[in-house]
């Protein structure tokens, strides 16, 4: 090569060194500056003549010296560093993130004899690392969730917080299709949320619902931003999902304490409009008698009406009386069920002679509208314990209710029928019906179909809450059923029947076929003989059970067929007396069971099935099952123990 070319080769490496963008500086072995760029002097604010011949600590922090001291043993050895990210500091005191390479210089002989250093100043990109590791970790540790996606669904980021909300990890959620925590009815939702974020739109604080990984449903707020390439493309989109589901339970139940709150409110109004009603309403109901009263007597007061107008002022007088009469009688009446005070002298009575005698007490008012009054009363479903002028009070009210609110030439009907160990009384007519509105409160106190003064039927509004609180305290229901205004009326009384008869009638005399079995002593002795009772109503348990060890027998009861059968893991009886009609398993399906058992367990002891089905099917049905007697209800107790002794072969 010639001496120009060298010349000029050197020109051109001098000049490129010059104008680098990369600082570059040569220091001898002991650190002394030989050579200094224009862009070291931009980067560290020294020029040229202030740094040559200057140590190179005079841009290294004073903590990082012994650095320098490492990097030049390194270059003595001959070696070469590089991209080494370290710390200086410009004229100013900046501090200045910089990677460094460092090359040995040699001579001719090969020989290190000093060094080049190329400094990039990385500050920019290290405080842009810090930013996103400060970032990365502010999504990480944030309590909402925070998910990225791309436009076509897949999850492409899952911090903690998606973890602890959703339950999926984040490998399981990464690659997955956002889909995995929508519900599916809400996958449209989905698609929706993606058309805005193709369209570049933001979705702030939008309330939806999600699922977590083990079902549980999520009430969430959601913000969806756009993710944006550097042309400004959306390419995806963030996630922030906030749990609302504590947030949502407490305003439900502040709306339901509020709704809870003005219901209260409107039951309290309408309750002081209905008592405002009713003491307007007995007023009136009172004053109208009180009028005809008081008018007819003041004429009779003054001796001048003939016999006959005096006949009509008398007859006149006495129904008003009458009616006051039975004003008061109901104000009473709802007077003591309110206080609790209501008595019922309970005895045994036939239930047909009660219904016959408020059919007879009404005829009249029927026959005087043209009415048709139709009786189909069941002899067989009588015997019952009540108090037969109190029941007398409920039928007679429900029969005038019914011959009141129907129109002439129309039909009431009062059936009675046997219906399992209950006895079922329908009154039903073809009248005015009841409003579907006021259906479910017409055996409320003071509730009337009408109010004011258009009212077109008299009374207090008084008359079904008294209905309704005596068969209650006979252990019995009512209930009222129509198809509405226009398309009238049933009311339905179910009352219990008698599980066995007692010996003293409703008159009072002692029942002569118990008195005369008893006095020449035809009902056998139990004594010493084991029976279990089962029957799921305590009533009729402890009735059987009394009759049974009054006749000496040693007794067991049972509530249940379950717990009959843990009975007879443990006691043997000798008969069992077992109800039919029972919840969970009825007294067909408990024979069985009994009969699967081996005789030392029990499987072979004698059965009798006391039970109100008394149809010859169900005879049939209690035989074929496994039980040796059936006993219908209601019975006597000379029957029931006469039974007893006969499966346990006492009988001679």
């Amino acid at each position: 090569m010639s001496h120009l070319e060298g010349d000029y080769g050197g020109a051109l490496l001098a000049a490129i060194v010059e104008y680098s963008n990369d600082a570059i500086i040569s220091t001898t072995l002991e650190g002394a500056i030989t050579s200094w760029n224009r862009a070291a002097e931009k980067l560290f604010g020294y020029s040229a003549a202030e740094a040559i011949g200057q140590h190179i600590t005079l841009i290294i922090p004073s903590e990082r010296h012994a650095e320098e001291d490492g990097i030049l043993a390194r270059l003595r050895r001959g070696e070469k560093i590089d991209n080494f990210e370290t710390v200086r500091q410009a004229k100013d005191g900046r501090k200045l993130e910089i990677s460094l390479t460092v090359s040995p210089i040699k001579d001719a002989q090969g020989q290190t004899v000093g060094a080049s250093k190329m400094v990039r100043d990385v500050t920019e990109r290290k405080l842009a690392y810090e930013d996103r590791e400060r970032l990365a970790a502010i999504i990480d540790s944030s309590d909402d969730a925070i998910i990225s996606k791309t436009l076509e669904g897949i999850i492409t980021s899952w911090n903690r917080g998606a973890e602890k909300l959703f339950g999926y990890g984040a490998a399981e959620a990464i690659g997955q299709h956002i889909t995995l925590i929508i519900p599916s009815e809400r996958h449209a939702e989905e698609e929706g949320i993606l058309a805005r974020l193709r369209r570049g739109e933001k979705i702030d604080h939008f309330e939806t619902v999600r699922q977590a990984k083990d079902g549980r449903t999520l009430h969430i707020s959601l913000t969806v931003s756009p993710i944006r390439d550097a042309q400004g493309q959306t390419v995806g989109a963030s996630k922030v999902a906030r749990d609302i589901t504590e947030q949502k339970r407490m305003e439900e139940q502040r709306a339901r304490v509020a709704g809870i709150e003005r219901a209260a409110l409107r039951t309290a109004q309408e309750a002081s409009q209905l008592k405002d009603d009713f003491l307007a309403t007995v007023s009136h109901e009172l004053r109208n008698p009180l009028n005809s009263i008081v008018g007819w007597a003041g004429l009779l007061r003054s001796g001048k009406l003939d016999e006959k107008t005096t006949a009509r002022a008398i007859e006149s007088i006495f129904r008003a009386s009458q009616a006051q009469d039975r004003i008061i009688g109901d104000l009473l009446d709802i007077s003591r069920v309110v206080s609790g005070r209501m008595r019922l002298d309970v005895r045994p009575l036939q239930l047909i002679k009660v219904l016959e005698e408020a059919v007879d007490t009404i005829r009249p008012a029927a026959d005087a509208k043209q009415i048709r009054l139709h009786c189909l009363l069941d002899p067989a479903a009588s015997p019952m314990a009540g108090d037969p002028d109190r029941l007398r009070q409920v039928f007679w009210n429900l029969l005038s209710n019914a011959v009141k609110f129907t129109p002439k030439g129309g039909r009431v009907q009062i059936l009675s029928q046997r219906i399992n160990s209950h006895v079922e009384i329908t009154v039903s007519d073809t009248g005015a019906g009841i409003d579907p509105e006021l259906l479910p409160k017409v055996f409320e106190r003071f509730r009337q179909g009408e109010t004011g003064t258009n009212r077109q039927s008299s009374g207090l509004g008084l008359g079904l809450a008294i209905v309704r609180s005596l068969v209650e305290l006979h252990g019995g229901t009512v209930q009222a059923e129509s198809k509405g205004n226009g398309q009238g009326a049933s009311f339905i009384v179910r009352l219990p029947t008698l599980i066995a008869l007692s010996p003293i009638d409703e008159e009072g005399r002692t029942h002569p076929v118990l008195d005369e079995a008893l006095r020449v002593q035809k009902v056998p002795s139990l004594s010493n003989l084991r029976v279990l009772i089962v029957d799921d109503e305590v009533g009729a348990r402890e009735l059987v059970s009394t009759i049974l060890v009054q006749a000496q027998a040693e007794v067991r009861a049972a509530g249940s067929a379950s717990e009959a059968l843990k009975v007879l893991d443990e006691w043997q009886p000798d008969v069992l007396v077992a109800d039919i009609g029972m919840p969970e398993v009825d007294g067909y399906e408990f024979i069985r069971k009994v009969r699967l058992r081996g005789a030392q367990s029990g499987g072979a002891v004698p059965a009798a099935a006391l039970t109100a089905y008394a149809r010859t099917q169900d005879r049939l049905r209690v035989l074929s099952e496994g039980y040796q007697m059936h006993i219908p209800k209601p019975i006597q107790p000379a029957e029931l123990v006469t039974v007893v002794a006969s499966l346990a072969k006492r009988l001679t």
